[in-house]
């Protein structure tokens, strides 16, 4: 039992070491991100339309056709 609490305690040790690591990846790919919007920005593109155009790339392409054909009818339904 003491071997496996051993082995347990290194591989939380090991987890911990991974995911500070990890964190400190995601922080730097976050200032890298919001550098590349900043530049965009500075370069006349709208940052909301990006993150929206980001987001639908995302979508299933049938799925984001169904939305967007949804979305047009209900556009046309209210007169917009």
């Amino acid at each position: 039992m003491i071997m496996n609490q051993v082995f347990t305690k290194e591989q939380l040790v090991q987890y911990i070491s991974r995911l500070e690591r990890l964190e400190e990846d995601k922080l730097a790919i976050m200032q890298d991100i919001k550098e590349v919007l900043q530049d965009a920005k500075n370069n006349g593109f709208d940052i909301k339309t990006i993150k929206h155009v980001l987001k639908l790339r995302k979508i299933d392409r049938e799925k984001l056709a169904e939305a967007e054909a949804l979305i047009e009818l209900y556009r046309e339904a209210v007169g917009i």
